[in-house]
């Protein structure tokens, strides 16, 4: 895998929307050829679209992250269209906030099932095409409430973030000689993200994205990670709007 974005072929889920998207485009403006993965295939296609009017390569696929067998699925399809892969994105993710003691199960369920266990099927599936080609990078988006425990009313989700934190520094321990590792953890971002809250927390989620940064400002985050020579091995990025506390 050579330094640079120009050539490389990265797959990005949940791309419809917010920081997937974003990511894509910028990436494709940069040279990547983007495989762009998300349940809604209509705003994929409207990616995709948005990327080939500005003289970029984009392909779209359906996909449900918590369905393992179609994350295989895809990463196969997208090896077999454009003949190889560089880059994982894992971006995929849920932040229904509720105080622990509403008892949502489903809600903690349905993160457990995207967070964390979408971000280990995208490795999983990724992962052993990385090896053999004896390159790769597997970027995971993190949040700082994998940081500090976002309480009360966020800590399932902290829960679930601190898993992928985690799971990114083992996996760069175990592999990181041959395979990049990056977990990107960003605070407030202006995305559909703040749209998974419902009930009682919904209000303050809303607040608390005010001050949100745009989208576009971590897919330059993952792009700084991805263009690096391959010598270099971007950990990890914290960032947040200038007046976020938390």
């Amino acid at each position: 895998m050579s330094s640079g974005i120009e050539g490389k072929v990265v797959l990005i889920t949940g791309a419809s929307s917010g920081i997937g998207a974003e990511t894509a485009r910028y990436l494709a403006g940069r040279g990547a050829a983007v495989a762009v993965a998300a349940r809604n295939e209509q705003a994929l296609d409207a990616v995709v679209a948005d990327i080939a009017s500005a003289g970029g390569t984009a392909r779209a696929y359906a996909l449900d992250v918590t369905d393992k067998a179609r994350v295989d699925a895809v990463v196969t399809e997208v090896i077999s269209h454009f003949g190889r892969l560089d880059v994982l994105v894992n971006n995929a993710g849920i932040m229904p906030i509720r105080p622990m003691s509403e008892v949502n199960t489903d809600e903690w369920d349905a993160m457990i099932d995207v967070n964390l266990k979408g971000t280990l099927y995208g490795i999983a599936a990724a992962l052993p095409h990385f090896l053999a080609q004896q390159s790769g990078h597997i970027v995971n988006l993190g949040s700082v409430a994998g940081l500090k425990v976002f309480a009360p009313g966020g800590t399932v989700y902290s829960g679930t973030k601190f898993a992928v934190r985690a799971i990114s520094e083992g996996l760069r321990q175990e592999v990181g000689d041959r395979i990049r590792v990056t977990s990107i953890e960003p605070g407030a971002v202006d995305s559909n993200l703040k749209h998974t809250t419902s009930g009682t927390a919904a209000e303050a989620v809303q607040a608390f994205y005010e001050r949100a940064v745009p989208a576009a400002s971590v897919a330059r985050a993952i792009a700084f990670a991805i263009e690096q020579p391959d010598d270099v091995d971007v950990n990890e990025i914290v960032l947040r709007p200038t007046s976020q506390d938390f």
